[in-house]
């Protein structure tokens, strides 16, 4: 199938602190736009993009989902989660800050790029958060023709 003809819109179900599986979605994910056959650069920013955000599921969040959605202009990833939200946006996206938990970082997570490396790597980046309820994250990749 070529991108012209793709239209996609998968969805899959992250749980709260299941560590066991971070990175799952996120290869899932980045094998099916193989299979299209997007361009490898684009497929690189998708992963790291979508990794970051499944790892914030599991890390901050009381469970969420991920979803990808794709068409002939554009790759989207969307993130949902139950969670205690984000307090402070503008602080939460600074490099090095993170509100992880000892168990993430006893495992080598919550260094506190997870939201810087998400932008950087999306042409389209935006967050909501309300605390309390949750957060809420697009990130859009273009595909080049």
């Amino acid at each position: 199938m070529s991108t012209e003809d793709a239209r996609l819109r998968e969805a899959f179900s992250v749980r709260a602190g299941d560590y066991a599986a971070a990175g799952e979605v996120s290869t899932t994910i980045k094998r099916d736009l193989k299979r299209l056959g997007l361009d490898a650069g684009l497929l690189r920013r998708v992963a790291v993009a979508c990794y970051e955000v499944e790892l914030n599921l599991i890390i901050h969040s009381l469970g969420g989902e991920l979803t990808l959605e794709l068409d002939e202009r554009r790759v989207r990833i969307l993130s949902r989660d139950n969670g205690p939200g984000i307090d402070d946006i503008e602080l939460a996206m600074r490099e090095g800050y993170s509100t992880a938990g000892e168990e993430a970082r006893s495992l080598g997570f919550g260094a506190g790029m997870g939201l810087a490396n998400m932008a950087r790597n999306a042409d389209e980046f935006h967050i909501e958060s309300v605390p309390g309820e949750g957060t809420a994250i697009s990130m859009g990749f273009a595909i080049q023709r």
